[in-house]
């Protein structure tokens, strides 16, 4: 996302719009759109404040259940994605899959298999069928002259 333009040239802005200039014709001299000169004045008019707004920062309903649904994992920590979504709903609290899954990648938490035994054994595909068959012929040149 781009970032916020700067204070200053908010100030500037709107200090051309108060001194008696149009928000377009200031907008023009401070090359923005005329649509952020409007908005930005407004806001002025509004709140007396030529500070951008917070951007971002929304927080997941799950994290009031942080402790909760962590607990959940502990107790079972081979538990699928949907086992502990329906424990969850057993407790009242609703979610979704992907919010869920969010969640969990917030606090780094996986769910990967892993495996029982050590990885001492090949991982390929085994062995395979012999390049020749034995009981195959193998070709043998013809004589010159026979067809």
């Amino acid at each position: 996302m781009p970032k916020s333009y700067s204070g200053d040239l908010r100030e500037r802005l709107i200090e051309t719009v108060v001194s008696g200039a149009s928000r377009r014709a200031a907008a023009e001299v401070f090359e923005v759109a005329a649509s952020t000169a409007v908005k930005w004045v407004q806001r002025w008019h509004d709140s007396g404040s030529s500070t951008p707004k917070p951007r971002g920062g929304s927080t997941s309903r799950l994290e009031k259940h942080a402790a909760v649904i962590l607990a959940l994992v502990d107790e079972q920590p081979d538990a699928t994605l949907n086992e502990i979504l329906a424990a969850l709903r057993k407790r009242r609290i609703r979610s979704s899959r992907s919010a869920l899954w969010r969640f969990f990648d917030r606090h780094n938490i996986t769910f990967k298999k892993k495996s029982a035994g050590g990885g001492t054994a090949s991982r390929g595909r085994g062995p395979g069928a012999p390049a020749l068959d034995p009981r195959a012929r193998l070709a043998r040149p013809r004589p010159a002259g026979v067809s």
